[in-house]
């Protein structure tokens, strides 16, 4: 009898087949995909991999560009919708050949609603079957994958399932028609092609977003007044602010001005008051996104690559999870065993250890899937970002079970002729947790002058500050992410890619998050002509409705009804509308693209702005001042890679570019080709 396993990934498929062998682990390869040949308690098992999803959704007969709407969709291999995904063949092809002296089938993809679609389309469609044994794991630890083997369930997650499927037929009918539907309109107004991308998530995330942006723009500042003492007590200097805090009416500023001159200081009343710091929460994925960047400046996006890394290498739980709890099951003990093995937590894993008992400050979010994230105890080398995320990943584990801690806040009245000025201290007396979470605790410790009441302030002056309201601040990426979480927009493993999307479409730029003028446009004309597009409710209704597919209480058939009937009525307005849509969209298009182009100032004419240019004759690219045909500098660029504008460079003041280029680390490139950074460029290139 031979048994085959079927992972998600291929690094999975080595940790499971080293886990379970009872000997040696034979290699094979074929159209250089490796699979494993293990011998587990006399069993032959063979463990395989997909690389991510085998099958994608496409149309059942492909239909003419720029037609819409369509819903006659249909599961297919990816390297027949996608040339991109020709590597995927090979895969595929393996897994039924596997298949086919198989007896057994056990799926041990990710346990979450991905990896449940990717091991439904696995069983069903290549290897023809209709169900499967389902190995459920947190960690890809030997112990854990041995239990999970050993204690595998005796069937697919068939609600988690289809699940999936809906939430993948859903966005295929909102991101292939709505996208067909906004490209169209282009083409028909001004007979250019530009594909303007949308979606059941991704509009709505935008429209946020843009909001935001007209609160910025419209935003009006006010004048306002603060009144300060500036004042010395024993030697020690006293900054105090007036009680009032800030004043729209400088009249009342004058008065308090003339009503404390020349006036006496006497601190009034002292108040103290102790603030339990309970320690933080175990990590879900979006407050680990939001921590690191935050402490780490590492963007969402990236923080969700780095932890599947660490845990594809073993040394986190699955990081794709919404839970806030960390059962006792995982084994705190001998998780801080292993840990205190590692230089760098020996001291704070001994502290732990010696505690009675050890008892997670858990949060309220729960994921019947996963728990929170966690360390494994597992060693492994690691370096740069995922270095820098794993330190805060065990530290915030070490947090958890830390005893609250403890900050005595101080403050003080000081009366002058009856006006009070008040000052404020905090200061740990307790850390607590702090010690645990490391530089991450990182609290401002403000202590002001010791005082009693009676003291006298020695008052050296006392004056107003004129001051302006301040616009509303724009989204980061972390801020953004943790808004959709709070909608029930998007799910925790698709939120970060929204935002790239928005990024790489040019509807959005910089950092914080700020709407390109394309990106106004396109919310300004969905909200005139299709506002359901942008509509957060409507989006959020349809997350619920996902969510009880999962739960059993409502059938994929009838959320796919219901999104094909509201599509419909959309696109019908849309359809009627589509060259005025266009019309708004084209110039928009045109001047967001001329933006995003401009490289920096000529420093040959310092009148032009440099812009990336293609050749019409040898269709290569290239950068020129737009000043031509009065100035005529230009230089050449690499031909690979999107282009994006830097700083200056510091070595000439000449524009800079950065080249971004698949698999390979982002590259400053100056426009001057003497510039010591072109060589630099030239070697990277070359290795």
């Amino acid at each position: 009898m031979v048994e085959l396993i079927v992972t998600e990934k291929p690094q999975a498929a080595q940790k499971i087949a080293t886990a379970l062998s009872d000997g040696e682990t034979i290699v094979h390869t074929k159209n250089k995909v490796n699979y494993y040949e293990i011998t587990h308690k006399g069993n032959k098992i063979y463990v395989s991999c997909a690389v991510g999803h085998l099958y994608g959704l496409a149309e059942k007969v492909k239909s003419k560009w720029g037609t819409y709407p369509l819903f006659d969709i249909e599961w297919k291999p990816k390297y027949e919708i996608d040339k991109s995904a020709n590597y995927t063949k090979a895969y595929l092809t393996l897994i039924k050949q596997l298949g086919k002296e198989a007896s057994k089938i056990i799926i041990a993809t990710d346990f979450d609603i991905e990896g449940s679609v990717i091991g439904y389309n696995i069983v069903t469609k290549a290897l023809g079957k209709k169900d499967a044994r389902r190995m459920k794991f947190s960690t890809l630890t030997k112990e854990e994958l041995i239990d999970s083997y050993e204690h595998s369930l005796p069937h697919l997650e068939f609600p988690m399932i289809y699940a999936g499927e809906t939430r993948h037929y859903l966005d295929w009918f909102y991101g292939i028609n709505l996208t067909n539907a906004l490209s169209t309109s282009i083409k028909t107004s001004s007979g250019r092609f530009k594909v303007l991308s949308s979606g059941r998530v991704q509009s709505p995330t935008l429209k946020l977003i843009v909001q935001r942006e007209k609160e910025i723009q419209k935003f009006v500042p006010e004048d306002y007044w603060e009144i300060y003492l500036d004042g010395l007590l024993k030697k020690e200097k006293i900054l105090a602010k007036h009680e009032a805090d800030k004043f729209s009416d400088y009249s009342k500023v004058k008065k308090i001005l003339e009503k404390t001159k020349d006036q006496k200081a006497q601190v009034k009343k002292i108040e103290k008051s102790i603030i339990n710091q309970s320690p933080p929460t175990p990590f879900d994925l979006t407050t680990l996104q939001v921590e690191a960047f935050k402490q780490l400046r590492i963007s969402p996006k990236e923080t969700s690559q780095l932890a599947q890394d660490l845990y594809i290498s073993g040394l986190i739980s699955y990081p794709r999870t919404s839970s806030q709890k960390l059962p006792t099951s995982i084994g705190y003990q001998k998780i801080l065993k292993k840990l205190s093995k590692l230089k760098d937590y020996t001291k704070e894993c001994q502290e732990l250890l010696a505690k009675k008992s050890l008892k997670p400050n858990e949060g309220k979010k729960e994921d019947p899937a996963h728990p929170a994230i966690y360390p494994t105890g597992e060693e492994e080398t690691i370096t740069g970002n995922k270095l820098k995320l794993y330190d805060l990943i065990v530290r915030r584990f070490f947090a958890v079970f830390g005893e609250p801690a403890k900050r005595q806040s101080t403050t003080a009245s000081i009366d002058v002729n009856q006006e009070i000025f008040t000052i404020s201290g905090i200061i740990t007396i307790e850390p607590g947790w702090h010690i645990l979470y490391g530089k991450y605790a990182d609290f401002k410790e403000e202590e002001i002058p010791p005082m009693k009441e009676g003291d006298e302030i020695k008052v050296k002056k006392i004056y107003d500050e004129q001051k302006q309201t301040q616009p509303p601040k724009r989204y980061s990426q972390a801020s953004l992410i943790k808004k959709l979480e709070s909608l029930k927009l998007g799910t925790k493993s698709t939120r970060a890619l929204i935002v790239e999307t928005l990024y790489d479409r040019a509807y959005v730029k910089n950092q914080p998050i700020e709407a390109t003028e394309l990106g106004i446009r396109i919310v300004d004309t969905l909200d005139k002509y299709s506002p359901e597009v942008l509509d957060e409710k409507l989006t959020s209704t349809f997350e619920k409705e996902m969510e009880q597919v999962e739960k059993g209480k409502k059938t994929k058939e009838e959320i796919i009804a219901h999104a094909e009937k509201v599509l419909k009525v959309i696109l019908k307005k849309f359809k009627s509308n589509e060259k005025l849509i266009g019309q708004e969209l084209a110039t928009a298009t045109k001047e967001t693209e001329d933006k995003m182009n401009e490289l920096g100032d000529c420093v040959v004419c310092k009148k032009g702005k440099m812009k990336v240019l293609y050749s019409k004759i040898n269709k290569k690219r290239f950068a020129a001042c737009d000043q031509y045909p009065t100035c005529k500098t230009t230089y050449s660029l690499p031909q690979q890679g999107l282009i994006k504008p830097a700083e200056v460079c510091k070595h000439d003041g000449f524009a800079q570019v950065l080249i971004i280029r698949k698999g390979k680390r982002p590259w400053k490139l100056c426009l001057n080709p003497d510039c010591p950074s072109k060589k630099n460029w030239a070697n990277s290139n070359n290795s």
